[in-house]
């Protein structure tokens, strides 16, 4: 008896089953290096993994992919999931639910996937970050009692700015409940605001040493801090979740304080500075307004020249007026006693009595008043209003007393 011809549908749904129903080949780890890495327009990504003699085809599914991996050609992992028939092709492939970068651990792929989520919140937005004080008055650390975090703080403090109070909240920065230790000592200062600035930190550590710094409950209590946060984990290549959310990112304990802190000598040196270009600014400032009010001065001069001539032209005017006022009432007055005067002259003068019928005799241009400055034959003239006559004395008769 021939056993009945299976269409191909049929025989790949069947392989579909049995691969389905094998517990090894239905719970899977496998590792490998990515090749053929393409991410399809749907989401779903498609890759191979391979080893130095073989490859599988893979499939990743949008849900189950973790773009904070950043995979890509090269990159070795370890994927778990499940082998299955695609019935269409005939061709079995690895279903991946999860992905683990090979060396690095699920740590890592926790940290990548708390930091994809708090970036979407916007927990790292520029826009969020508080400026750090230039000059604060006192500095709260959130640290550890007895590490050498807080000794190299205290010491850079000391010689950059000892005036600088520092409080210290000791915490566990690792361990059982280090984390919720963390955020009591932020919420603390925030509490008490007794510090312009918070300093978080701890030296240098695995990823599981400072796993503290990366949980979530932290990021969110630096995040609501009122109080700028400096985060100072671990060693400059170390970063943490605490990094990102906060104000500032140092790469030691020693570098935050630094930041924390202003240089004393520093300041004093720009205060010098300032002093310098003040008096500069001053001493130019003096010059300006010198020069300023010297030419006011020279203005006014001129304008006071100017108002001074001006009245004094005025005043020349007036005493012009006075004078010819003056002048003509003395021309006024000289000419009535003139003409008095002409009038007096006039009755005493010689023409007037000859107006009324006198005559003047004269001899040899001398007035003869009396008959003994006459002879008998002498020649005399005689002046009358229309003219004179030439006459001869003939007789002299004297005038008896």
């Amino acid at each position: 008896m021939k056993l009945r011809a299976l269409n191909i549908s049929e025989v790949n749904s069947y392989i579909k089953r049995i691969l389905t129903n094998d517990p090894i080949l239905y719970n899977l780890r496998v590792k490998g290096e990515i090749s053929n890495f393409k991410v399809h327009s749907s989401g779903n990504v498609y890759l191979s993994l391979k080893d130095e003699t073989s490859k599988i085809n893979c499939i990743i599914f949008r849900n189950n992919y973790d773009k904070s991996l950043k995979l890509d050609n090269g990159v070795k992992i370890i994927a778990s999931g499940y082998i299955s028939v695609y019935e269409r092709d005939g061709a079995y492939q690895f279903y991946i639910n999860e992905v683990e970068i090979e060396g690095i651990g699920n740590l890592y792929i926790e940290f990548n996937k708390l930091k994809e989520k708090l970036k979407k919140e916007g927990l790292f937005d520029s826009m969020y970050k508080k400026e750090i004080p230039k000059i604060p008055k006192s500095i709260g650390v959130v640290t550890s009692p007895t590490g050498s975090v807080i000794r190299d703080i205290i010491n850079v403090v000391k010689r950059r700015f000892p005036k600088i109070d520092l409080k210290l909240y000791p915490v566990n920065v690792q361990g059982e409940r280090s984390a919720e230790d963390i955020c009591e000592g932020i919420e603390f200062f925030n509490r008490m605001e007794n510090v312009d600035i918070i300093i978080v930190g701890r030296g240098g550590g695995s990823l599981e040493e400072l796993w503290s710094f990366n949980e979530e409950i932290v990021a969110r209590e630096i995040f609501k801090s009122k109080i700028p946060v400096i985060s100072a984990v671990g060693h400059e290549t170390d970063f943490t979740i605490c990094d990102f959310v906060s104000d500032m990112r140092a790469p030691t304990p020693s570098a935050a304080a630094e930041i924390a802190t202003p240089d004393l000598s520093d300041i004093y040196f720009k205060l010098d500075n300032i002093k310098n270009r003040m008096s500069r600014s001053l001493n130019n400032q003096v010059i300006f307004d010198n020069e300023k009010l010297n030419n006011t001065f020279d203005k006014i001069n001129n304008y006071m020249k100017s108002y001074i001539i001006r009245d004094k032209n005025i005043q020349l005017d007036q005493i012009y007026d006075k004078i010819n006022f003056r002048l003509e009432q003395n021309i006024e007055s000289s000419k009535e006693q003139l003409s008095k005067k002409g009038a007096i002259l006039h009755n005493l003068s010689p023409l007037a009595t000859l107006s009324r019928g006198y005559s003047i005799v004269e001899k040899d241009g001398e007035v003869i008043n009396s008959i003994e400055n006459v002879k008998i034959e002498d020649e005399i003239n005689i002046i009358l209003t229309d003219g004179n006559l030439e006459c001869n004395i003939n007789k002299i008769n004297s005038k008896e007393v």
